[in-house]
């Protein structure tokens, strides 16, 4: 079974951003983070995960997610989001990164687990590390998902 553990943030929420993660197979480590000029904290949440699954190169894995994220866990836990896909995600948030991660979980055996975040967990604390580390980088990319929905309205 593959762990994996993400982590988002967001400073200021709108603001700039950042993810992190950490996938643990056997006795391969593999660390992945990356900075966005302005966006959110639920975003960051769910890319994390989008991106720890496109790192992966096999189908059909086991795979146990561990996030502090309830929006994430329990969206897709609770079946919520199957129920947002039925009604073509009508008034929610984040479309195009949920819309990006459905084809990515129907590849794998994936179970999540929701961890209290900064509660000593060492990996978790990692994720959270590098996930506020790349929004302190120089070369924050822009997230074009929410320079669509939000660049209508006000200058970001």
């Amino acid at each position: 079974m593959i762990k994996i553990y993400t982590d988002g943030s967001s400073r200021g929420n709108p603001g700039p951003g950042g993810y992190g993660v950490v996938l643990l197979y056997k006795k391969n480590r593999k660390e992945i983070s990356q900075g966005y000029k302005n966006t959110t904290n639920n975003r960051m949440e769910l890319l994390a995960v989008i991106k720890a699954l496109e790192a992966l190169n096999e189908n059909n894995l086991q795979i146990k997610i561990f996030s502090d994220s309830k929006y994430v866990v329990e969206s897709i836990e609770k079946g919520w989001l199957w129920n947002w896909e039925k009604k073509n995600f009508k008034k929610k948030m984040n479309v195009d990164l949920w819309k990006r991660f459905i084809p990515l979980y129907k590849k794998y055996n994936i179970k999540f687990e929701w961890v209290k975040g900064h509660n000593g967990l060492i990996e978790n604390e990692r994720c959270d590390r590098l996930a506020n580390l790349a929004t302190e980088k120089k070369d924050l990319k822009i997230d074009e998902g929410y320079q669509k929905i939000y660049s209508k309205d006000k200058l970001v």
